[in-house]
């Protein structure tokens, strides 16, 4: 069932924002570290995560839920510019160390990690932990309404008002999170990142998984 971590000061779609010292070193860090259209998108996804665990009735820690949406994109961030690997990585181990210096158990953890790690690998989060189903199916509503109607109306509303799109969002978007992988394309390779660095980067040129089989060194014989 859905458990909320400590006091709250916000309150959005019926979801209480998390507040403890843990939550407000997460979104601390958050705000100083992420674009505007990055840092609105993980608000949302925690709300619609939180909103899709209540409804389903899935055991997920508002606490652990909301740092894993507020790091979920932080190997994009300026301070991953020289990175060589998948941003998805760099965010899981970002919110690793953050739930480790608060002294989160092992479990929380690695269940963060998991959910940050595997939240753009379609078909694997949901069969990992309710937190990383949630918080993968979140972020698929938020960029592509994917389950756009099995939130309510007045849910949707809710969460726009606290956490505005804002006009542009989706080219917007797009170019936040190509631009933080556009210094590493080959991580893109066999994912969707891809496409977001076939559409930002002219110069990108995309690999093809039948392309190396077919000129790997290995030689066919009868």
């Amino acid at each position: 069932m859905w458990t909320s971590s400590g006091a709250a000061s916000l309150e959005v779609a019926g979801v209480r924002i998390p507040s403890t010292s843990l939550a407000r070193a997460a979104e601390e860090s958050a705000r100083a570290s992420l674009p505007a259209v990055l840092l609105g998108h993980a608000k949302r996804v925690f709300v619609f995560a939180a909103l899709s665990a209540r409804r389903d009735g899935l055991a997920c820690d508002a606490q652990t839920l909301y740092v894993s949406a507020l790091y979920a994109n932080m190997g994009l961030s300026a301070a991953y510019a020289h990175s060589t690997m998948r941003y998805e990585l760099d965010s899981a181990d970002a919110a690793r160390r953050l739930l480790h210096h608060h002294g989160a158990s092992a479990r929380e953890q690695d269940e963060a990690w998991l959910a940050i790690a595997l939240h753009t690998s379609p078909g694997i989060p949901e069969r990992i932990s309710p937190l990383a189903a949630v918080l993968a199916a979140a972020v698929s509503t938020d960029l592509v309404a994917a389950q756009f109607d099995s939130y309510t109306g007045r849910e949707r509303a809710g969460v726009l008002a606290a956490y505005p799109r804002g006009k542009g969002f989706k080219d917007a978007i797009i170019g936040a999170m190509g631009y933080g992988m556009k210094h590493r394309p080959q991580t893109s390779f066999g994912t969707r990142n891809a496409d977001l660095l076939d559409r930002i980067d002219p110069n990108y040129c995309r690999e093809n998984f039948c392309g190396k089989i077919l000129g790997s060194q290995w030689q066919d014989h009868a």
